[in-house]
């Protein structure tokens, strides 16, 4: 049987007054075929089996995890992730191709850029999860960036108050290998309680804090109001830390009917910033964190003994006799659980059915 191309040829070579054997020595096929396919006509078509594309399968899957994260959104390189250890085999550019069927793409909010040089500043602030009163309860993260490396630091909490802030400020600087000169705030009550107090530049820091910075010997720097993108480092990675972290974990949790908790994140993003945001490709610097870390590590100012200073309130003032704080000791967070470990690891290793 000739396919329909070579028909079609047969049928214009015949219309153009080709004999038969003239077609026969063009076409390369039989006399006697040529003769069968002019009389008996076109051969039947078969229809095209469909091209079953190595994303078509993992759809489902990719639309339950949109689906569940909504109002959010999962971005395509974590979701690429999570389909490759469902066996996909192909390239991010289809994931990203499927996902803007999902949602139209969004113009990113300029921010700009200032660089810093080595060891020079770090940028903190704080990332809301849920509100106090929520019924699963309050949790936030400390998210700590250097603003040379890029590399970040991030811890969850369950409050936002002087000593936690003290606390995860301590655990950054174990992580980093030291201290930067100076680190850039927003205006937080637990670190300024009044801008240009005594003058231009010259604020009222919270009496607590100011001990705690001087004793580390960092500078704290504060962004003007309503200018928060002054600390676009951290901003970005906050960003990042939402939804390529904490969206996709918290809306896999919520597939089988568990909230996140403070435990279970800390436990996560350890391994998260050991495994992917302080390993990749950034996406600004077009380095690695970690690597650009190693050359910034060497100007940073060595870490003092363990602060054991004091607590003052956020409303003290400096003639107020404060309370001393225990000292910040550093717990292994990465094997304290409130979630049973067997449950979520087998949550992991089976994925969330499509």
């Amino acid at each position: 049987m000739i396919s329909y191309e070579d028909y079609m040829e047969v049928q214009i070579l015949r219309r153009q007054g080709c004999s038969l054997r003239a077609i026969a020595t063009e076409t390369g096929m039989a006399v006697n075929t040529i003769r069968k396919y002019l009389v008996s006509g076109a051969p039947e078509r078969k229809p095209r089996e469909p091209v079953v594309g190595k994303l078509e399968p993992f759809k489902a899957f990719i639309q339950s995890r949109v689906d569940a994260a909504r109002p959010d959104w999962i971005p395509a390189t974590v979701l690429l992730r999570e389909i490759e250890e469902r066996g996909y085999t192909g390239k991010l550019r289809i994931v990203q191709e499927y996902l803007q069927t999902l949602r139209p793409a969004s113009r990113p909010d300029p921010v700009v850029r200032f660089e810093t040089e080595p060891g020079q500043q770090m940028q903190m602030d704080w990332i809301e999860f849920r509100k106090t009163g929520h019924k699963h309860g309050m949790l936030a993260a400390f998210v700590a960036t250097l603003g040379y490396s890029r590399a970040s630091y991030v811890e969850f909490v369950s409050d936002m108050r002087l000593e936690t802030l003290l606390t995860c400020h301590v655990r950054a600087f174990d992580a980093f290998g030291g201290v930067t000169k100076e680190i850039l705030y927003d205006n937080m009550k637990t670190v300024i309680l009044q801008r240009n107090a005594y003058g231009k530049q010259q604020h009222r820091y919270q009496p607590g804090f100011a001990d705690f910075a001087k004793h580390y010997g960092f500078a704290p720097r504060v962004c003007k109001p309503y200018r928060a993108k002054t600390k676009g480092k951290v901003e970005r990675m906050n960003g990042y830390l939402r939804y390529s972290f904490w969206v996709p974990l918290a809306s896999k949790l919520k597939q089988i009917g568990l909230a996140a908790d403070k435990d279970l994140c800390n436990q996560q993003v350890g391994l998260w910033l050991r495994d992917v945001a302080n390993v990749r490709v950034h996406g600004t610097t077009k380095r690695v964190p970690v690597d650009v870390l190693r050359e910034e590590r060497p100007h940073l100012l060595p870490t003092p003994a363990l602060y054991a200073g004091r607590s003052v309130r956020a409303g003290a003032t400096p003639h107020e006799t404060p309370k001393p704080a225990s000292r910040f000791a550093t717990p292994d967070w990465h094997v304290c659980l409130q979630h049973p470990l067997s449950v979520y690891d087998s949550f992991c290793q089976q994925g969330v059915a499509a």
